[in-house]
């Protein structure tokens, strides 16, 4: 085994030195065809990842769709930041809301609503405009009437 593993460390080294010194003059390579080369191998490939990356958030989000969404009982309506990592958090289940206080080591009920609290549909999304911008370029935001 370490007798394989040596050969082929050594093979790289071999191709090297199995050149021979007298035909050491170097010619001058042929800078038109390989650019040409190059810059096909190049474009193709960025084409490659770019499709790649499409196809991957194309499935991500047919997996999304079909995930667990439909039918979940508990809704998050609003979070709100206290600190660098403590937060308060409205969740509704079922027809109640729940104020729940959020901190690393800690989920604490604090409240729980008489009356839940309606949230105004005019509210702006807590989505960055570089999302929201990436959303509509994919097709993925719905149009708000």
């Amino acid at each position: 085994m370490k007798r394989f593993l040596g050969g082929l460390l050594a093979l790289p080294f071999s191709v090297l030195a199995a050149e021979p010194v007298a035909n050491a003059t170097v010619a001058a390579p042929v800078v038109g065809a390989s650019i040409g080369g190059q810059l096909t191998q190049l474009v193709l490939g960025l084409l490659l990842v770019l499709g790649l990356i499409f196809a991957l958030a194309w499935l991500l989000r047919r997996v999304q769709q079909t995930g667990p969404r439909q039918g979940q009982v508990i809704e998050l309506i609003s979070s709100r930041a206290l600190g660098a990592r403590d937060r308060l958090v409205l969740v509704q289940v079922g027809n109640e809301q729940i104020l729940l206080g959020l901190t690393p080591g800690r989920i604490t009920p604090l409240h729980v609503l008489k009356e839940p609290v309606q949230v105004p549909g005019t509210a702006q999304s807590a989505t960055p405009e570089f999302a929201k911008r990436l959303m509509e370029i994919l097709g993925q935001q719905k149009d708000k009437p």
